[in-house]
C-alpha cells in the first residue's frame, strides 16, 4: 500500500514526525518498506502564465515565450516543447533555480536570451518520463512557490502488509491504525447519502449468492465527460502508484485508496436488459480493459447483462461496457465479493490487480453504500450530472457472520507475561473499534474477561488469541517489561537418558531399526526360548502370529531370513519394544533393546578386505551403549538355549542380569536355514536410562609412567577378574588399566595362556618416584599370583 503521508494527514494529524510514524507502524506489524519525497528537490520555481507564444526566427523547433511570474515585466524565455501556447499556466524555473542535476542561468539561445526555463513533470520529479510542459489549472494564482502550490513538501510512504491486514488497504485503515497507536482522533470524510434526481433504475439479479452476498449500484446520467480531474486528486493518486486517466475512472481509483472498497463504472448505454451475477460457461469469452482476450471457465464469477460477460468479478472490467470519452450516462457498481470466492481466480488468467488485491485480502462487508455514496457526490462535484437512485441486492443469509469472542484477562497474562490494567484493556478495545461486555466472576464484581465483537472491517480476528495480538500491538511490543527467565535449578546425582537417544548410538554404528509384530510364531519362538512363559491369543489373525513374543530375537530373525532370501548378506537391525512373559500367572512387560548382527564387518569397500562380522565386533557395540549412563557393567560367561555355548555372555549391572549376547546356536541355524554367523543380543532399557552426573577431574600437569606386565595363568582363568584384582589392589596411583593381549601358543604350556597387561599411574600434585611405582607392582603381582597362581611370563 503507497499512500501520501499529507493525505493521511487530513485524516489524522498526530503530533509525531514522519520517521516516528514509520516506526511506530512497523513495531505494529505494518511494515514501512520506503519513504520517498514525491518531488525532487528544487527551489525557485513558481507559477507562471504563457502571456505571448512566437516562433523563433532561428529555429523551427522553438518557440520565444513571454511569461508573465508576478514580476513588474514579463520573462523572456525560449522553450522547445511542442505543447507550450498562449494563456496556460505552467511551472517556471526563475533564473538561479537550483535542480539536482542543474542550475538555471540566463543563457542565450541561437542569438535570443532566455531568462528562465518552463518546466515539464519529469523535470520536477513528479513522474519518471514524460513529454511536454506541465500545465496548470487556469486558476492556479501567478508567481505562487510551485511546491506551495502543489504541496509538494510530503513524502509517499510504502508498506508491507501481512495477507492478512487487508483492512489496511486504504487512508481510512491506515488512519485507524494510527489512532490506535498515538491515541488521536480520526477526522472522516462525510460520505452523506446522495439526493436522487430521477427515478431511473436498471435491474440487478444475484444467481451466486455465495460468492456476491451484496451488490450495490446506481445510473448517473448526463455527465460532463471533457471535465478535468482535480489536480488535487490526480496528485493523490500519483502519490498512492496510479495515474490518472478520466474523472470517473480517477474517482473509482480514488474511493479505492481512501476507503478500501474496489469500484467499476461500466458505460450504461453498452449493458443490455439487466445485470446478472454469475459463473460464466465454459468457454465464453471477454475481451478484458487491457486489451486481453481470456476464455473464461465454468468457477469464474462474472458480471453480465443478459447478453454476455461484462467483467471478471472483483479482478478487471471488459473492454466492450468501459467508459470511453463518448459516455454521457453511466451504471456505478460497488459489491461485495467473498475472498474464498476469488482466491487464485486473477492468478488463473495472469492478472494481478488493485482490485484483486483487496477483494482476496478481503474487503468491509459494510462499506460499499458508504462509497457508492462517495464516488456519486464527487462525480456531481468534478463531472456534473443526474444521480439515480440506489439499487441493493443483498442476501443476509450468506453475508459474513462477526464471530463473539471470549477474551481472559488470565489469559492475556499469560501470553504477555504481564498483567494489563483493566481500564487500559479497556481502552485500547474501543480504539480498535471492538463491541465488548465485562464478563466478572462469579458473585463478585472482579472483571476476569470480555465477551468481544470485532467490527465489520476487522474479518481478521476470529480467536482469543487474535484480540492478544491487537492488545499488544496497541500496547507496544517495546513497552512490555524485560525479563530474563527465572528457574530453580538442582543437580541431581542422575539424570535420565531417553530412548531416542539410546537408539541414535546404534543408528551411528550403523545399525538400522525395524519394527516387528508383538504376535510372533509359537513354533519359533519355542526353538529361541523355550524357557519362557508366553501368552496364546484368543483370538490370532493367523497361526504364524498365535502368541506373545517373549524376546525381540523371534521378530528379528524373521527379518534376518526375509532379507538374506533377497540377496542382503550383510544385516545390522535393532529393535526397541516390549517383551511379554507370565511369571506366577502375572503378566510382565519390558522395555527391551535388541539387534542381530550378520554378514561382513563393514561395507564392501575398495580399501579393505572384506571379514566377517565377530562376537567382540558386536560386544563393542554394546560398550557403546553401555557407555551412555556412565555405569559399571560386567559381561559373565552364560548358556541360553539360542545361543552357541561358547559365545555366549550374560551383562549385569550389579547383581542383576539385564542382558545376553551372544552367537546364534549352530543347530538353530541349521533349521533355520542360516548359511553364515549370526550374533544376537537383548537388554532392558530401563537400566541404560538412568546415568550418573559426568564428574569433573582436573587434568595432572605431571607426566604419567607405563608399566607393561604378561601374566601367565591357566587358560580357564576370566581376564576381566583378573583386572578386578588388578584394580582391588593398587593405589589411586593407578590411573588406567587394559588389556592388550592375549596369547597362546609357542612357548605357553597348552592349558595355560598369556594376558598382556598395560598399567598407567600418575599422582596429580607431584612426580612419581621408580620406587613408588615398584612397590604397587610388587603389591600387584603378589596379589595374582595369591589368587590365580599368575607368573610373570619369562
Amino acid at each position: 500500500m503507497k499512500f501520501s503521508e499529507r493525505w493521511l494527514r487530513e485524516w489524522i494529524n498526530p503530533s509525531i514526525s514522519t520517521d516516528e510514524m514509520a516506526a511506530r507502524l512497523t513495531m505494529a506489524g505494518l511494515e514501512v518498506d520506503s519513504v520517498e519525497p514525491v518531488a525532487s528537490s528544487f527551489n525557485l520555481v513558481v507559477v507562471g502564465e504563457v502571456k505571448i507564444v512566437e516562433p523563433h526566427p532561428q529555429a523551427e523547433k522553438l518557440t520565444i515565450c513571454q511569461v508573465n511570474v508576478g514580476a513588474p515585466a514579463l520573462l523572456t524565455i525560449v522553450c522547445g516543447a511542442s505543447n507550450v501556447k498562449d494563456g496556460m499556466r505552467v511551472p517556471t524555473a526563475l533564473v538561479g533555480a537550483q535542480f539536482p542535476s542543474m542550475q538555471i542561468k540566463k543563457t542565450s539561445l541561437r542569438g535570443v536570451e532566455s531568462q528562465g526555463m518552463l518546466c515539464s513533470a519529469q523535470e520536477l520529479g513528479l513522474v519518471e518520463s514524460g513529454a511536454g510542459i506541465m500545465s496548470l489549472p487556469i486558476d492556479a494564482p501567478i508567481g505562487e512557490d510551485i511546491r506551495s502550490y502543489l504541496q509538494l513538501d510530503d513524502v509517499s510512504i510504502t508498506v508491507d502488509l501481512t495477507p492478512n491486514r487487508g483492512d489496511c488497504l486504504s487512508i481510512e485503515g491506515l488512519a485507524r491504525e494510527v489512532s490506535l497507536l498515538t491515541e488521536t482522533n480520526i477526522t472522516p470524510v462525510n460520505c452523506v447519502p446522495v439526493k436522487a434526481t430521477m427515478s431511473d433504475i436498471f435491474p440487478v439479479h444475484i444467481q451466486e449468492t455465495i460468492a456476491c452476498p451484496r451488490y450495490i449500484g446506481r445510473i448517473v446520467k448526463n455527465i460532463n465527460m471533457s471535465a478535468t480531474t482535480p489536480l488535487w486528486m490526480q496528485e493523490h493518486l500519483r502519490r498512492g502508484g496510479l495515474r490518472s486517466i478520466s474523472p470517473v475512472v480517477d474517482i473509482t481509483n480514488y474511493v479505492l485508496l481512501e476507503l478500501g472498497q474496489p469500484m467499476h463504472a461500466f458505460d450504461l448505454q453498452k449493458l443490455n436488459g439487466s445485470i446478472q451475477v454469475r459463473m460464466s460457461h465454459v468457454g465464453e469469452t471477454l475481451v478484458l480493459l487491457d486489451g486481453q482476450t481470456v476464455t473464461l471457465d465454468d468457477t469464474t464469477l462474472v458480471i453480465a447483462d443478459e447478453q454476455k460477460a461484462l467483467a471478471i468479478a472483483g479482478v478487471m472490467g471488459g473492454l466492450e461496457s468501459a467508459v470511453t470519452e463518448s459516455t454521457q450516462s453511466i451504471f456505478f457498481e460497488s459489491a461485495f465479493f467473498a475472498p474464498t470466492q476469488l482466491a487464485g481466480c486473477a492468478r488463473r488468467y495472469g492478472l494481478h490487480t488493485d482490485s484483486s488485491h483487496r477483494f482476496e485480502r478481503g474487503v468491509d462487508p459494510q462499506l460499499q453504500q458508504r462509497a457508492i455514496e462517495r464516488a456519486t457526490q464527487l462525480l456531481l462535484d468534478i463531472a456534473g450530472g443526474e444521480a439515480g437512485q440506489l439499487i441493493e441486492v443483498v442476501d443476509h443469509n450468506t453475508m459474513p457472520i462477526r464471530p463473539t469472542v471470549i477474551l481472559r484477562q488470565a489469559r492475556i497474562e499469560r501470553i504477555l507475561g504481564y498483567a494489563l490494567p483493566t481500564q487500559q484493556i479497556e481502552a485500547i478495545l474501543t480504539r480498535l473499534g471492538m463491541q465488548f461486555t465485562a464478563l466478572f466472576q462469579e458473585q463478585t464484581t472482579q472483571i476476569i474477561g470480555w465477551q468481544v465483537i470485532s467490527p465489520s472491517y476487522r474479518f481478521d480476528i476470529s480467536i482469543e488469541a487474535d484480540l492478544i495480538e491487537e492488545i499488544v500491538r496497541a500496547y507496544g511490543y517495546n513497552n512490555l517489561p524485560s525479563r530474563a527467565p527465572k528457574a530453580c535449578l538442582q543437580l541431581h546425582p542422575q539424570v535420565t537418558i531417553d530412548t531416542a537417544t539410546i537408539q541414535s548410538v546404534l543408528i551411528q554404528r550403523d545399525y538400522q531399526e525395524a519394527i516387528t509384530y508383538s504376535f510372533v510364531d509359537p513354533q519359533l519362538q519355542e526353538k529361541i526360548n523355550p524357557e519362557a512363559a508366553g501368552i496364546t491369543l484368543a483370538n490370532p489373525i493367523s497361526n504364524e502370529l498365535a502368541i506373545m513374543r517373549t524376546s525381540l530375537w523371534t521378530g528379528l530373525l524373521q527379518a534376518l531370513i526375509y532379507n538374506q532370501k533377497r540377496q542382503q548378506q550383510r544385516i545390522r537391525l535393532f529393535e526397541t519394544g516390549l517383551r511379554f512373559i507370565k511369571i506366577n500367572e502375572q503378566l510382565q512387560q519390558d522395555k527391551m533393546i535388541a539387534g542381530i548382527v550378520a554378514g561382513s564387518r563393514l561395507s564392501e569397500q575398495w580399501g579393505i578386505s572384506s571379514q566377517p562380522v565377530d562376537f567382540f565386533d558386536v560386544k563393542a557395540d554394546i560398550v557403546a551403549l553401555l557407555g551412555l549412563s556412565r555405569q559399571a557393567f560386567q559381561f559373565k560367561p552364560a548358556q541360553h538355549h539360542a545361543l552357541h555355548p561358547g559365545q555366549t555372555a550374560a551383562i549385569y549391572h550389579g547383581k542383576n542380569q539385564i542382558g545376553l549376547l551372544g552367537a546364534l546356536h549352530p543347530s538353530l541355524m541349521q533349521t533355520l536355514e542360516i548359511n553364515q554367523a549370526v550374533y544376537l543380543f537383548e537388554l532392558q532399557v530401563a537400566p541404560l536410562c538412568q546415568a550418573t552426573v559426568t564428574q569433573f577431574q582436573e587434568i595432572s600437569k605431571y607426566p604419567s609412567t607405563r608399566r607393561d606386565i604378561a601374566i601367565v595363568v591357566a587358560a580357564k582363568t576370566h581376564a576381566n577378574d583378573m583386572l578386578t584384582c588388578i584394580q582391588a589392589t593398587a593405589s589411586e596411583l593407578l590411573t588406567e588399566i587394559s588389556l592388550f593381549d592375549v596369547y597362546q601358543g609357542e612357548g605357553i604350556e597348552t592349558d595355560k595362556k598369556s594376558l598382556a597387561i598395560g598399567l598407567i599411574f600418575q599422582e596429580f600434585s607431584r612426580n612419581l618416584t621408580e620406587s613408588e611405582i615398584d612397590t604397587v607392582m610388587t603389591k600387584i603381582l603378589k596379589a595374582l599370583n595369591h589368587n590365580f597362581n599368575a607368573q610373570l611370563r619369562k
